[in-house]
């Protein structure tokens, strides 16, 4: 039996848990709340938190791999300052979340938000861990919190991604915040 109808997005096989919406990908999108010369900030600055939080699993690693007290003391660094970068990106995501109706309506918007600010709860669970003796708590504690943190944040930024260029939020667009 064949129909008329065609499903014309890139993506025909999406999973249930994403939603699709073939008139997104023909609309011209929706700009940040917060831009420089219409780029989104959001984007550049998200890099800063993954990058740093993602190499405290890598130096926690490294500490439970060799026992140097280098990786130890590295490893509260990189979660400090990728605490310190999350919560920066986490205010210009907050714009776009409460001032984009597009953000708010789809699963990916409240899967992104959820996610990022669960792992940095569980960050600074674990910069507060490490505070006096920063060796002490890597393994396993410290170890696992940053390893489920470096996952978050994988899983987030994918649904980041689905937020961008699937339903088109943080492009250079016409189409008015509220959509």
């Amino acid at each position: 039996m064949e129909t008329n109808q065609r499903n014309s997005t890139p993506y025909p096989n999406i999973p249930p848990i994403l939603e699709s919406d073939d008139t997104e990908y023909r609309d011209a999108g929706i700009t940040s709340t917060l831009s420089v010369a219409g780029h989104p900030i959001h984007p550049i600055i998200v890099i800063f938190p993954v990058a740093f939080l993602v190499g405290a699993a890598g130096s926690d690693i490294g500490y439970w791999l060799t026992s140097d007290p280098f990786w130890a003391r590295a490893s509260v660094w990189l979660i400090g300052v990728g605490f310190a970068a999350g919560i920066l990106a986490a205010i210009t995501g907050f714009l776009d979340f409460f001032k984009v109706k597009r953000v708010r309506s789809r699963s990916a918007g409240w899967l992104h938000m959820g996610g990022n600010v669960a792992a940095m709860v569980l960050t600074l669970i674990n910069l507060v861990l490490r505070q006096g003796n920063p060796a002490e708590p890597i393994v396993f504690t410290g170890l696992a919190i940053s390893l489920v943190v470096a996952t978050l944040l994988g899983v987030t930024g994918w649904f980041g991604g689905e937020l961008s260029f699937r339903h088109k939020i943080g492009v250079i667009g016409p189409t008015s915040h509220n959509s």
